[in-house]
């Protein structure tokens, strides 16, 4: 059974940066796209990008395009975030998910999930 633990969030400035992870364990991630979505406190749940399970494709929500970046070391069982120029739209709830099938934004694709890591920008 895939698990999946997200971890990397923190507090930081506006304007700062942070890179959260996605470990896996139980299966490797070969075989898996992945998507990383957030859900601030009263909002839906955002996909806010996806990787597919070659890596070759990635895709972004226009409200992090530019800013933020999606990877994958299949080598070490992870995908990575790394989120630069935050503000404090970006605070949320962090989540990765992890499908078999096409890497996508929408996340009723998505079969398995992680905990979430808490991201808060502020000064």
């Amino acid at each position: 059974q895939l698990q999946l633990v997200e971890s990397g969030g923190a507090l930081v400035q506006p304007g700062g940066s942070l890179r959260l992870s996605c470990a896996a364990s139980g299966v490797t991630l070969d075989n898996y796209a992945i998507g990383w979505f957030r859900q601030a406190a009263g909002n839906e749940r955002e996909g806010i990008s996806c990787i597919s399970i070659s890596g070759a494709t990635t895709t972004y929500a226009s409200s992090v395009k530019g800013r933020f970046t999606i990877s994958r070391d299949n080598a070490k069982n992870t995908v990575y975030l790394q989120m630069n120029n935050l503000n404090p739209e970006d605070t949320a709830v962090y989540y990765c998910a992890a499908d078999l099938g096409i890497a996508t934004l929408r996340a009723g694709w998505y079969d398995y999930w992680g905990q979430g890591t808490q991201v808060t920008v502020s000064s």
